[in-house]
């Protein structure tokens, strides 16, 4: 049965990798993937309730993600419909590509760290189609948007779903990890853009139609970017003040969205009206994009439950016998394997008795696993956003931003490892 599974898994992972090669949408293969892997998994198991109810408890986990990021979406394209970026794009005036790029990448990694990195890279992807015409070109930047985004959520308790989870769950504080990773993830994102940035030549050409014409009133503009981001920034103050799961700040916030921008254009006149309204907004959301994270994490999460993961991660413990090269795998791992299970299985592998609170261990694994998701497009919820929202292929972006995001993640982990020594 695990065997089955894991051919399963791999020859949907390799579907997915090939999508143009076959012609065959990556939504269509992580769906059929993730359903035969359970099938499988039900079919050899003599009590088809407790599947059942396994089934139940982990949807219920990928449909909090699945959640949070239709309502994240959809708030940005509401944004979006407003004109409401206009505000951002009309302060940036460079035309150099380099210049551009540093900007960029230094607000998604400080705005990752204050939303989360999936929030963070829907935002600036929909930015960057204001400011960038160039499809080669943006994509570039959309690449360095994912290594910025991954980095950024790396050093805050609320930037990766993984270091909440350890947060929570008592392995690390939250000013700690901020301490002890800020810099290792400054690294992790430095050292990638002083690369590309001689690597990049000619200048950025913005679209001056969408920049100049037809731009809704002023005052619609910056009422609905500053209500959009100030509800996106209430996602993590929500979920600390109730302890509710963000996706529950997310859906409160689309709804109230919803009813303001019903009562701001309560008298606007309704051909004009239907393109502003957050039933639009929901009609031009990349559907098949969360449909491709439903199947993939639900594939992840038969490996989980049949202890696929918890094996392979006893196997990394047994066989490296070294804390900062297992920590190192497991964040090469994440880049393959969604890290969520992977935190999760060590979570259950190692107590606090034997790693107490803000040890070594807790605090490298949440650098490595947050970071190492950004050596492949699917590595991370970041990286699928953008692969949905972009159409960003797995083999452009393995060709050009995966090694740029290796040489980040080991920098950050020679800082890391080098700063540990000197400090303790």
């Amino acid at each position: 049965m695990e065997l089955a599974i894991i051919l399963t898994f791999i020859l949907g992972y390799l579907a997915i990798t090939l999508e143009h090669n076959i012609k065959i949408n990556k939504a269509a293969t992580a769906l059929v993937t993730g359903v035969i892997c359970w099938t499988i998994y039900i079919l050899f198991q003599s009590d088809k309730h407790l599947v059942s109810e396994q089934l139940t408890e982990h949807l219920g986990e990928v449909s909090g993600i699945l959640f949070f990021l239709l309502g994240a979406m959809t708030i940005v394209e509401l944004i979006d419909a407003h004109d409401g970026f206009q505000i951002i794009t009309d302060k940036i005036k460079t035309r150099s590509p380099v210049k551009l790029l540093w900007v960029v990448s230094f607000i998604t990694f400080f705005l990752s760290a204050v939303l989360d990195n999936l929030t963070t890279t829907i935002v600036i992807v929909s930015l960057l189609r204001k400011l960038i015409t160039d499809k080669e070109q943006r994509l570039f930047f959309i690449g360095m948007t994912v290594v910025a985004a991954n980095a950024g959520g790396a050093w805050s308790p609320l930037g990766d779903v993984t270091t909440t989870m350890l947060w929570i769950g008592g392995q690390i504080t939250a000013l700690n990890i901020i301490k002890e990773l800020f810099i290792p993830s400054l690294f992790c994102l430095l050292i990638p853009l002083i690369i590309i940035s001689f690597r990049m030549k000619g200048s950025v050409q913005p679209d001056q139609e969408l920049r100049n014409e037809n731009l809704k009133p002023a005052f619609h503009r910056n009422f609905v970017f500053f209500l959009g981001v100030g509800i996106l920034i209430f996602v993590p103050v929500f979920k600390t003040l109730t302890h509710l799961p963000p996706f529950m700040a997310i859906l409160l916030g689309l709804g109230l969205m919803w009813i303001i921008t019903e009562i701001l254009h309560s008298s606007t006149d309704t051909a004009d009206k239907n393109a502003l309204t957050v039933v639009y907004a929901l009609r031009k959301i990349d559907t098949p994009s969360i449909l491709f994270f439903l199947g993939i994490l639900i594939s992840i999460s038969a490996l989980q439950v049949t202890g696929q993961l918890s094996q392979l991660a006893a196997w990394l413990s047994d066989t490296i016998r070294n804390d900062a090269a297992i920590v190192t795998a497991m964040g090469l791992l994440s880049a393959i394997v969604d890290n969520v299970p992977l935190v999760a299985a060590s979570q259950g592998m190692y107590s606090l008795e034997q790693y107490p609170t803000d040890h070594f261990f807790w605090v490298f694994l949440a650098y490595a696993t947050g970071t190492g998701g950004s050596a492949l497009i699917i590595g991370s919820a970041a990286g699928v956003a953008a692969m949905g929202m972009e159409k960003v292929t797995f083999f452009w972006y393995l060709k050009r931003i995966t090694w740029l995001a290796l040489v980040g993640y080991f920098a950050g982990i020679l800082i890391y490892l080098l700063q540990y020594n000197l400090t303790n």
